[in-house]
C-alpha cells in the first residue's frame, strides 16, 4: 500500500509540474488578463492533435515545448492529405499541401482564405470561424489513447489464454488477477442478469468493462502515455452506449418487441400511448449510459484540476501543501471511480440485455 501512494504521490507532483508550465505560457498575457482556471481546465480536459508532454527552459531563457505529434488526416476539395501535427508548430503556422492550406485553431482545422488567414466574426462577444473546414480524420490524443488501450487488452488476453493453456489449475501473477476479474464481472455481474444467455454476451461484456476500466486508469496517469480523457469525451461514451443499444434491441424476442410496441393486459386505447412511452425508454437507455460515464469522469478531472489551481488563484506558495493534500486525495478516489464506473455501466448493460432476452414465463 505504501508503494502505491509513493506512486500517486509523483503522479501528482508530476502532474502540478505540467500545470504550473501551462499556466506560465505567456507571461505577459498573464500578467494582463490574470491566471483564467476554465481556459487551463479544458486544455487539459479536451482532446488534441498532438500528445503534450512538458515544457521548460533553455539555457537561453527560450521555452521548449516537448510533445508526441500524431497524424493529420484531411480530405478537401477531392484531396486526401496526411501529414504530422508538428508541422502546425502549435498552431502558429499554415501548412499548404497541394492547393490546400490548413490552420490549427483551438484544436479544429481549418481551410484558410486567401491570404492564408482566418476569418474571425464577433458575435455575441465570442469569435466566430467563417472559414470551410475539411473533412477530419485524424487520429487525436484520445484515439490513440484507445489504440494504445486496445493493443494492451489484446496482450494481456493473448497472454493470459496461453498461460492457461500451459498450466490450466495454476494460476499466477497477471493471470490469477485477470482470473479474478473475469470471475466477478461473470458471476456478480453478467449470470444474474442473463442466466443461461451467459456465454453468449459473456464477451461482448467482459470487452465493455475492461475497454472502460484501462482508459479510466490511463485518464488518471499525469505521464505520457496516460493523461487522455478519453472515456471524459462524450463522442466515446455515447459510442459505447450504442454498441449497448443494438444489443438490446438485435436480441430482443418476441415477447420484449410486444411489450415494447403493443402492450398486452392494458386497454387498447391505453397501448398507443404506452408504445410511445416505450420507445422513448429505448432511447433513453444509451442516452443514460452515455451521459452517466461522461459526467463522472469528466468532473473527476475537473474537480483535480481546480484543486491544483487554488494555488495560482490565491498566488501563495502556503496554498501547495493544502492542495497537494486534496488532489492526492481525489486521485486515490478516482482510483475508485474508475472501477465503479466500469462496472455500473456493465451492470446496466447486461440488466438492459437480460431484459430483452427474458423468456415469457
Amino acid at each position: 500500500m505504501k508503494y502505491i501512494f509513493l506512486l500517486v504521490s509523483i503522479f501528482c507532483l508530476f502532474g502540478f509540474g505540467n500545470i504550473a508550465k501551462a499556466s506560465g505560457h505567456g507571461e505577459e498575457e498573464a500578467e494582463e488578463k490574470g491566471f483564467n482556471v476554465i481556459d487551463l481546465i479544458m486544455h487539459h480536459i479536451k482532446d488534441a492533435h498532438e500528445w503534450h508532454i512538458l515544457d521548460y527552459k533553455k539555457s537561453d531563457g527560450t521555452e521548449k515545448s516537448v510533445s508526441v505529434p500524431l497524424p493529420i488526416i484531411v480530405y478537401y476539395d477531392g484531396q486526401l492529405d496526411i501529414f504530422l501535427s508538428s508541422a502546425f508548430e502549435h498552431g502558429h503556422k499554415t501548412v499548404e499541401k497541394g492547393g490546400n492550406k490548413y490552420i490549427l485553431h483551438h484544436e479544429r482545422i481549418y481551410i484558410a482564405d486567401e491570404n492564408g488567414e482566418l476569418k474571425l466574426e464577433e458575435k455575441d462577444g465570442d469569435h466566430v470561424v467563417l472559414n470551410e473546414k475539411p473533412l477530419d480524420f485524424s487520429i487525436t490524443k484520445n484515439v490513440f489513447s484507445m489504440m494504445i488501450v486496445s493493443l494492451l487488452l489484446i496482450w494481456i488476453f493473448v497472454s493470459v489464454a496461453r498461460a492457461y493453456k500451459k498450466h490450466p489449475g495454476r494460476p499466477y501473477g497477471l493471470q490469477a488477477l485477470m482470473e479474478m476479474l473475469i470471475m466477478f464481472v461473470k458471476d456478480e455481474i453478467v449470470y444474474p442478469n442473463l442466466g443461461k444467455k451467459t456465454d453468449k454476451f459473456l464477451p461482448f461484456l467482459l470487452t465493455i468493462f475492461f475497454f472502460i476500466l484501462l482508459n479510466n486508469l490511463m485518464g488518471i496517469i499525469p505521464i505520457f502515455p496516460g493523461g487522455a480523457n478519453a472515456t471524459g469525451n462524450i463522442a466515446v461514451t455515447m459510442t459505447l452506449a450504442l454498441f449497448t443499444f443494438f444489443a438490446i434491441n438485435l436480441n430482443g424476442n418476441k415477447h420484449y418487441w410486444k411489450h415494447t410496441l403493443w402492450m398486452p393486459g392494458v386497454p387498447v386505447f391505453v397501448r398507443p400511448i404506452l408504445a410511445v412511452v416505450e420507445i422513448m425508454g429505448m432511447i433513453v437507455k444509451p442516452v443514460a449510459l452515455t451521459i452517466r460515464l461522461f459526467a463522472n469522469i469528466t468532473a473527476g478531472h475537473i474537480i483535480i484540476l481546480s484543486l491544483v489551481s487554488l494555488i495560482f488563484i490565491f498566488e501563495s506558495f502556503t496554498m501547495s501543501p493544502v492542495s497537494f493534500i486534496f488532489v492526492l486525495f481525489m486521485n486515490c478516489l478516482e482510483l475508485l471511480v474508475a472501477f465503479l464506473q466500469a462496472y455500473i455501466f456493465t451492470m446496466l448493460s447486461s440488466l438492459f440485455i437480460g431484459m430483452a432476452v427474458e423468456e415469457h414465463h
